[in-house]
């Protein structure tokens, strides 16, 4: 007799559901792949849109100081030196040590109110800023936005994943990226717009910036709480009959592959993985890349002969150019089912802008100002598939969940270094602030190969039985192995 599935008969999507929920003495009927289709348009409608409006917003807080710089920020709050890479790199110190705790919260609760509320809380941390009178209220503030945004964009990555096959994960992870290129196009002229209010009330252009966008920030987080989906088993767009079908296509995308119980074994199988730590080191690279362009791109395009509000507008072809390039590759990438040499192409693409501006005393404005399109769209070509690639790397909740907020985290230490290596008495050359970004560019380059050297490797090891020893494990230990289990095969 054909079963009945209710709302109650989906509590989890673990394996052990899956097998109750499908098995029978015959072999699981196909697929529909039109329903599938429907399944994964759906999800995309729930999902992506929304993450994405939340990362634009998040990543305008985090680099509108950028902006502020070019407002009169320096000259209100007497700073002077290297005040302003001290107030860039305190945000990072606990944006990199709360990422994973964040993830841990996150795991035990409802997507739509973590997210929601930390989003609330560094809204109103930006708001702040906008009311600050010294150096010191402004680096208060930026030490409590690195805080509360720590755990949104590894939460974010996290809950996409867990909706997603491994090679549909890529088209999703860059449009949630192309949020916060977007975010770097249309900041600039938002914030020469609210710079025009400069006087009004008594506030400097500075100000007006922190305050309104800290207010929308605000705003949108306590809407947020209602349009964020929560996990799989409990997101009520879903209807019940959806979960199952969700349930049965990641099933056969992952397989025995699962991780659903955080042990001591498991977390030494985590911590103990030599692919995260690589991850880290690619997305530290890249990263380093992406903060200095946000961060001093203003002040670059200012200093090749453009004022302030004219600077801000001719930032956002730069933006707009690299959304259409990332998301291009992402489908490329996506049906290719390879990462590597896309991860290299935006490297070389990367490289070439960062030299151009390291010889930029001997070229026109028109080359120095093309050199930034590149370094933009090569940085966001790489940055994206790094983190698609480390995750389609990890097998179960706990792994990705924890390796998603390290390699982010981690990662997010470029983002100190973008902050400290722009000297102020070296502009407009920037030879130390270039030189060490080129650097740590092959240096995510480098990683990028010998984790693709490093997969292939374990492929072949699995192919001739290398890892079947694992088989033999108590059947407790076998079905929380995640992507150590002898079947897993990793893509590069």
């Amino acid at each position: 007799m054909k079963r009945t599935i209710e709302e109650k008969d989906i509590v989890s999507l673990d394996l052990t559901l899956a097998k109750s929920l499908t098995s029978s003495d015959s072999p699981p009927s196909p697929i529909d792949p039109e329903a599938e289709r429907k399944l994964r348009r759906k999800c995309d409608r729930h999902i992506i849109p929304i993450l994405c409006i939340l990362f634009s917003l998040s990543f305008i807080d985090r680099i509108n100081i950028g902006n502020a710089k070019i407002q009169g920020l320096e000259e209100d709050l007497g700073m002077s030196g290297n005040d302003y890479n001290i107030a860039l790199f305190v945000f990072f110190v606990p944006y990199i040590l709360f990422e994973v705790p964040s993830n841990m919260i996150l795991k035990r609760l409802a997507p739509s109110t973590w997210l929601s509320l930390i989003m609330f809380l560094w809204g109103l941390t930006t708001l702040a800023m906008g009311f600050v009178t010294n150096l010191a209220g402004l680096v208060a503030c930026r030490f409590f936005l690195g805080a509360f945004e720590a755990g949104f964009v590894p939460g974010c990555f996290y809950l996409i994943s867990m909706y997603y096959k491994r090679y549909e994960i890529q088209w999703r992870f860059n449009l949630f990226f192309a949020g916060s290129i977007i975010a770097g196009a249309w900041a600039g002229l938002f914030a020469a717009a609210l710079g025009s209010l400069a006087g009004w009330r008594g506030y400097n252009g500075w100000q007006w910036i922190f305050i309104v966008e800290g207010a929308i920030t605000v705003v949108v987080a306590t809407i947020g709480k209602f349009l964020i989906v929560d996990w799989p088993e409990t997101a009520k767009f879903l209807k019940p009959e959806e979960r199952l079908l969700l349930q049965r296509r990641l099933q056969v995308d992952c397989g025995e592959f699962q991780m659903n119980r955080l042990d001591k074994k498991a977390a030494r199988r985590i911590f103990g993985d030599w692919k995260i730590y690589l991850g880290i080191l690619q997305y530290m690279g890249v990263c380093n890349i992406g903060y200095a362009t946000s961060f001093f791109t203003p002040t670059i395009l200012n200093q090749l002969g453009w004022k302030a509000t004219q600077a801000q507008v001719m930032s956002i072809p730069i933006y707009v150019v690299a959304t259409v390039v990332s998301l291009i590759v992402a489908l490329c990438t996506d049906k290719l089912r390879h990462r590597y040499s896309f991860t290299m192409a935006g490297v070389f693409v990367c490289t070439i802008g960062i030299i151009l501006l390291m010889a930029q005393r001997t070229l026109p404005v028109s080359v120095r100002y093309f050199a930034l399109y590149l370094i933009v769209s090569g940085g966001y070509i790489t940055q994206p598939i790094a983190v698609a690639w480390l995750n389609n790397s990890m097998g179960g909740h706990y792994k990705r969940s924890v390796s998603s907020a390290m390699q982010v985290g981690f990662g997010n230490i470029g983002g100190i270094v973008a902050s400290n290596i722009f000297i102020d008495k070296q502009k407009p050359t920037y030879p130390v602030g270039f030189g060490v970004s080129l650097g740590m560019l092959w240096m995510c380059g480098l990683a990028c190969t010998v984790f693709a050297c490093g997969l292939w490797l374990e492929n072949r090891k699995r192919d001739r039985g290398g890892r079947d020893y694992r088989l033999d494990l108590p059947k407790e230990e076998l079905e929380n192995l995640g992507d150590d289990h002898p079947s897993f095969r990793f893509g590069y």
